[in-house]
C-alpha cells in the first residue's frame, strides 16, 4: 500500500501541477510567442520576452491607437502601416502598428474607451486566417470566448472597445474577404462599436489599392468625430533615421549584407526554420521542362536533409528572392545613391514601437538588393507622398497630379505596371531625386516577400528533397515597352543557367547577386521555408480523386500522383485517380509528359521495370510513377492550340460527365489547381452543371451540392491570381 501511496502520490502532483499550467496559461513559466526573437530584432538590440500586453505597451509608449495586421504577403501589414502614419501626421493620433501574433487578447475588453484598435485583416486561402492572425481568429471567433474579466455575450465585454475594420479579399476565391467579415461579426457580437463601414479591397477585381482609397476617407471623417481629432496639413514624420557609419565599411563582420538575422550573419544559422528564419538549401538539380525557346518552366529539386524541416504531400515551398542587379541599380540611381551603394548605415526606428524591417548596420545595396520590394507596382498614395520631394516643380505638380487623379493615375501609371523607380525616371529623366529621405522609402515600400509555390513532390517518397514546378514570369504589358518580369522565376533561372555552366547568367537581360551575401549562397543554394497547407490527399487511399491542374497547376497533383504511386507499390489499394492537365501543345509545354505516360514515351520501361525493379535507379522509378497506378490512373488532356477552337479542361470534364458524376457519389475528393480568376470558377460552374444534369436537380441545387462539397472539404482548391 505504501507504494500505492507513492504513485497517488505522483499523479497528484502532475496533475496538480497540469492545473495550474492550464490556469494560468504559462504565466509563471512560459516562454512568450515571439516569431522575431532569433530573428533580426536581436540583431538590432531588442530585448526578448517583450511584453505580450498590447495595453501594457500603448500605455508605456503613450498611444492611443493601434493598428492590428493579418498579413500574409506583407499587403495588409503596408496598409497597417500607411494607416498609422497618417492619422498620425493628419490628425495627430499617437499610432503604432502591432503584429496580431505578438499579442494577447484576453484583455481586449478592459481597451479604453478614449482609444482605438484598428484591423487591417488579409483572407488568405479558402477563408482562412493569414499564418499570423490564427490564434486571435480562433480566439475571437471561438464559441466560449473566455476575457481576462470573466464578461460574457449578455454582459456585452467589449463594449468599451471602438474599433475600425479593413479586410484585404479576392473575389475569385469562395469566401471573399471572410476574415474581416467574421472578426467584425465577433466584435460588435461582444459588444464593440464599429467607426466607419468594414472596408472591403478586392484584389481580384484589380481594385484594391482604390478601394483602401475610398475607404479610409469617411473612416477618418467618421474618427475624427468620435475621438473629436483635428485635421491638420499632413508633413512627412520619419518613422527611422538613417545614420551613414564612417567608423565601418562593408568587410566589417558586424555589417549586414543581405543576411536575414544575427546566426546567418555569424555563419552558424539554426532553426527552427519559418517565415522569420529561411534554412540555406541545396539545389541538388534543375532542368527545363518546356521544349520551346520563348518560354520556361523549371523542374528543381530542394534538399532539406539536415533541417529539421518536414513537408507534407501538398504543401507549400517558400523562396526567398534577392531582386535583380538591373533594378537595384535603377533605384539606387535614381536616388542619386549609386556611388553610395556600399556605404554602411545604421537604421533605429523614432519610436518604441518602430520595428525596423531588416537587421542593421547594412549597406544602401544589401538593404535594397535583399529587404526592399523594389519591383512592385507603386500606389498612388505612396507617389503623393514623394511629391514635397522633387526635383523641381514641374515634377513635382505631376507628382501631385498623379496622387490625386485616379484616372490619370492608372492611365500612366498602374496600367503600364511600373515600379517606383521607374515612375521617378518617367517623371524627371534629367535630375536625380536626392532629396527623397531614404527612410520613406522604407517606410512606403513593403519588405520583400518569399514567393510560394505548390510542392510538386511526395514526402512518402523524398522526405528530404522537395520538388518545385515554377514557369519563368516575363510579361509583356500591352501598349508599353515596359516588361513585367517574376522578381523570384527569373533569380531560380539565372541559377539553373549557372548549374548548368553558364558563367555569367542573364535571363531576361537580369543578373543576380546568386552566390548570396559574403557567397554564403555558393554551391547553388537558395533560402526557404516550409508553409504547411490544407490542400491534401484523402487519408485512406483507396477512396477516389479527380484532379484539375492545367499548366504548373500540375504541380501538386505530381506529388498526389508520386504518392499514390508508391502506395500501390507497396501493395495498398488505390482508387480510381483521374487527372485533368491543359496546356497550349503536347510538343511545346506538355508539363512531365514522359511520367505522364511511360509506356509511349519508351515502350521497354514497364516490362524492364517487372523483371528488374530494384536493380533500377531511383530516378528511373520516379521516371515510371505513375505507370505504377496501372488502370486505376487516368490522364485526359486539353492542348488547346493543336486545333482550330480551343479546348480547356473544363470541356473536359463535361465530356467526362458520367464518370465525374458517379465518382463524387462514391465520395471521390475533388481538387483544383491554377488560376483563379478564370479556370477555377469555370471549372467550379462545370462541376455544378454535372452534377444537376446527371442527377436531375435544378441548377440552383446543383451549385448546392459544390458548396456542401466545399465544406466537406470534399472539394479542395490551390489557387492563384
Amino acid at each position: 500500500m505504501a507504494q500505492l501511496d507513492t504513485l497517488d502520490l505522483i499523479v497528484l502532483i502532475v496533475l496538480l501541477a497540469g492545473s495550474v499550467a492550464y490556469f494560468t496559461k504559462g504565466t509563471y513559466w512560459g516562454i512568450p510567442k515571439d516569431p522575431y526573437a532569433s530573428s533580426y530584432a536581436l540583431a538590432n538590440g531588442a530585448k526578448a520576452g517583450k511584453t505580450r500586453n498590447i495595453l501594457e505597451k500603448m500605455e508605456e509608449s503613450g498611444k492611443n491607437c493601434v493598428i492590428f495586421y493579418g498579413s500574409q504577403t506583407g499587403t495588409a501589414e503596408d496598409y497597417a502601416s500607411r494607416l498609422a502614419k497618417e492619422g498620425s501626421s493628419r490628425f495627430g493620433l499617437k499610432t503604432m502598428v502591432a503584429d496580431l501574433e505578438d499579442y494577447e487578447y484576453e484583455n481586449i475588453d478592459t481597451f479604453p474607451e478614449d482609444k482605438v484598435a484598428m484591423f487591417v485583416l488579409a483572407t488568405y486561402g479558402e477563408g482562412e486566417p493569414t499564418d499570423n492572425a490564427v490564434d486571435f481568429y480562433e480566439f475571437i471567433t471561438g464559441d466560449d470566448v473566455s476575457f481576462s474579466n470573466g464578461g460574457n455575450e449578455d454582459g456585452k465585454p467589449l463594449s468599451n472597445l471602438n474599433f475600425v475594420a479593413f479586410g484585404l479579399g479576392n473575389n475569385t476565391y469562395e469566401h471573399y474577404n471572410s476574415m474581416v467579415r467574421r472578426v467584425n461579426d465577433a466584435l460588435l457580437k461582444h459588444g464593440a462599436t464599429r467607426i466607419g463601414k468594414a472596408g472591403e479591397g478586392d484584389d481580384g477585381a484589380g481594385t484594391m489599392e482604390e478601394d483602401f482609397l475610398a475607404w479610409k476617407e469617411p473612416m477618418w471623417t467618421e474618427l475624427s468625430e468620435k475621438m473629436q481629432l483635428q485635421e491638420r496639413e499632413a508633413v512627412y514624420e520619419p518613422v527611422f533615421s538613417i545614420t551613414e557609419r564612417e567608423d565601418l565599411n562593408p568587410e566589417t563582420a558586424e555589417v549586414y549584407l543581405g543576411e536575414p538575422n544575427k546566426n546567418h550573419l555569424e555563419g552558424h544559422s539554426k532553426g527552427p526554420y519559418n517565415s522569420h528564419n529561411p534554412y540555406i538549401a541545396h539545389i541538388v538539380e534543375s532542368r527545363e521542362v518546356f521544349t520551346v525557346k520563348d518560354r520556361n518552366c523549371l523542374h528543381m529539386e530542394i534538399d532539406i536533409s539536415g533541417s529539421n524541416l518536414s513537408y507534407q504531400t501538398g504543401d507549400h515551398i517558400a523562396v526567398w528572392p534577392t531582386n535583380a542587379g538591373k533594378e537595384v541599380d535603377r533605384f539606387l540611381d535614381v536616388l542619386g545613391l549609386l556611388e553610395k551603394r556600399n556605404t554602411v548605415i545604421s537604421v533605429k526606428g523614432l519610436d518604441s514601437t518602430a520595428r525596423v524591417p531588416f537587421p542593421t548596420p547594412t549597406t544602401y545595396d544589401a538593404a535594397v538588393r535583399y529587404h526592399m520590394e523594389i519591383c512592385a507596382p507603386v500606389s498612388r498614395q505612396f507617389v503623393s507622398s514623394l511629391a514635397s520631394f522633387a526635383p523641381e516643380d514641374g515634377p513635382k505638380k505631376e507628382m501631385e497630379k498623379l496622387g490625386s487623379d485616379k484616372d490619370y493615375f492608372r492611365e500612366k501609371i498602374s496600367s503600364q505596371y511600373l515600379n517606383i523607380a521607374q515612375v521617378l525616371e518617367r517623371i524627371d529623366p534629367a535630375n536625380k531625386w536626392t532629396g527623397v529621405p531614404f527612410s520613406i522609402m522604407i517606410e512606403g515600400l513593403q519588405k520583400i516577400q518569399p514567393r510560394y509555390y505548390s510542392i510538386s513532390s511526395s514526402s512518402l517518397v523524398q522526405k528530404d528533397k522537395i520538388s518545385i514546378t515554377a514557369v519563368v514570369e516575363e510579361i509583356r504589358v500591352p501598349g508599353s515597352d515596359n516588361i513585367v518580369k517574376g522578381v523570384t522565376t527569373n533569380y531560380l533561372l539565372a541559377l539553373k543557367q549557372k548549374q548548368h555552366g553558364d558563367p555569367n547568367p542573364d535571363p531576361h537581360g537580369l543578373t543576380y547577386a546568386i552566390t548570396g551575401p559574403r557567397n554564403k549562397y555558393d554551391g547553388f543554394h537558395v533560402p526557404v521555408h516550409v508553409r504547411h497547407s490544407n490542400f491534401k490527399l484523402p487519408s485512406d487511399p483507396s477512396k477516389p480523386i479527380i484532379m484539375v491542374g492545367p499548366g504548373s497547376g500540375v504541380a501538386p497533383f505530381r506529388g498526389f500522383i508520386q504518392e499514390r504511386a508508391a502506395q500501390a507499390k507497396a501493395g495498398e489499394k488505390v482508387g480510381k485517380t483521374i487527372l485533368f492537365y491543359g496546356c497550349r501543345k503536347s510538343t511545346e509545354d506538355f508539363l512531365y509528359k514522359d511520367e505522364w505516360d511511360v509506356s509511349n514515351a519508351f515502350p521497354f520501361l514497364s516490362s524492364l521495370m517487372l523483371l528488374y525493379p530494384i536493380v533500377l535507379s531511383e530516378k528511373l522509378q520516379n521516371l515510371t510513377f505513375a505507370a505504377s497506378l496501372g488502370s486505376s490512373f487516368e490522364l485526359v488532356t486539353a492542348f488547346s492550340r493543336e486545333q482550330s477552337q480551343k479546348v480547356y479542361v473544363q470541356q473536359r470534364l463535361q465530356e467526362r460527365a458520367a464518370q465525374v458524376n458517379e465518382l463524387l457519389l462514391q465520395k471521390a475528393n475533388f481538387y483544383v489547381c491554377g488560376d483563379a480568376a478564370n479556370m477555377a470558377r469555370e471549372v467550379s460552374a462545370m462541376l455544378g452543371q454535372i452534377v444537376a444534369k446527371q442527377r436531375g436537380l435544378s441548377p440552383e441545387k446543383g451549385e448546392e451540392v459544390i458548396k456542401a462539397m466545399r465544406s466537406a472539404n470534399q472539394y479542395q482548391e490551390d489557387v492563384w491570381s
